[in-house]
Parts: C-alpha cells; structure tokens; sequence
C-alpha cells in the first residue's frame, strides 16, 4: 500500500474547505483505498492529509487521468505544499484501515534515520513503540511506512481523544523513547497532532 502525506498552508479557508469536499470524486478511481485530515494544533492554517493507495502504479495512473482536474477548484487557496509518498511496511495495530470515521485526532511523526541504524530503528519500533501504542487507551490505528531514500520513516496513528493521546504522551514517550535508544537512531525527527476534519473524509 501506498501512503501520500500532503501538507500544506491554507490561504482561502472557505475555499479551500469548498473544493475539498470534491476530492470525494476519488471514490470511484482504481485502487484508491481513502483519505483523510485535518487542521495542525500546533501551526496556525497548517493542514495535513493522508491518502492510501492499493499500489504505485495505481496512483501514477490517478496523477496521470484525473487528478488535475480535481485539483482545478483548489488551485490558489494554499501555499507551500508538500508532498511525499511511503510504502506500507507495518501495522501499528493490528488489522490497519485506512477509515477515519471513528477518529478525533491524527498524531504524525516524521523520521530521519542514521544510515547505519536504519535496522535497528524499525527492529524498536516494532517490539517498542508498537506494543505501547497498541496497548494505549484511544489508540484506534496506526500505520508505519518507509520512503525512498530508505532512511526516511512515516508514522501516523489515530486516536478517538486528545485527552488519550495526552496521556500517552505525558506518561510514557520520554522512557519508550530511552528504551528504544531512538536518540542514536534518529538524525532529525519532526511531528504534528492533528484535529480531524470528518468532513474531507473520502
């Protein structure tokens, strides 16, 4: 599965909250599995979105047909997008999908790895950070995914509260974080939590 992470700054919040209901006209293209986003907490106009892909080649194929012409209407209302692609490597929790519908909040963790530690990066955050996630309370789903060069990493979960994010982050990040050693694995991190919009859910 392909995971596209989209960022940008929003400079016409009506308009650009009018062309994204749109973007339901993905429903009906090959291999699209879902999208979905929200607003950052952190950076003011900062918004975040998330689409699946079943592969590759589905994807290059939607950019190719359609997706200017879904785009047309957005043209103008951001700036300074972003835009990077991850493949699927693992669960966060069992049994992912990319739905939204239950959730509140999205938390997204953006990794630089060392080049010699690549391996023991994904080794803790499958025996690490993955059994806490999963064991946390609001936790609904996550999905861990790698980009090319193979030293770049996308986690992002989904949480039914920011009040239980906020306990996970208050009680257990700074100790996971000395168990899994991730301050020598990691060369540069960077992070958002963001408020799901259920109205861009696609």
């Amino acid at each position: 599965m392909l995971v596209k992470w989209m960022r940008c700054t929003v400079v016409d919040r009506r308009g650009f909250e009018r062309a994204q209901r749109k973007w339901a006209g993905l429903l009906g293209e090959p291999g699209f599995r879902g999208q979905g986003g929200g607003w950052s907490r952190s950076k003011a106009g900062v918004v975040h979105l998330f689409g699946f892909w079943e592969s590759r080649a589905f994807y290059d194929s939607f950019m190719a047909r359609s997706h200017d012409r879904l785009n047309a209407s957005q043209v103008g209302t951001y700036k300074d997008l972003q835009v990077r692609l991850f493949e699927y490597r693992f669960d966060v929790k069992t049994g992912f999908q990319p739905v939204f519908t239950e959730a509140d909040l999205l938390r997204v963790a953006h990794c630089r790895i060392r080049h010699d530690r690549v391996d023991h990066f994904v080794l803790m955050q499958e025996k690490v950070w993955n059994p806490a996630m999963a064991g946390s309370p609001g936790m609904l789903r996550g999905i861990f995914a790698q980009a090319q060069p193979e030293d770049e990493f996308l986690v992002l979960s989904m949480w039914d509260s920011a009040a239980e994010h906020g306990k996970y982050r208050t009680e257990r990040v700074e100790r996971l974080a000395l168990r899994a050693q991730t301050g020598a694995d990691v060369a540069a991190i960077a992070g958002d939590v963001i408020d799901l919009e259920p109205n861009w859910t696609v």
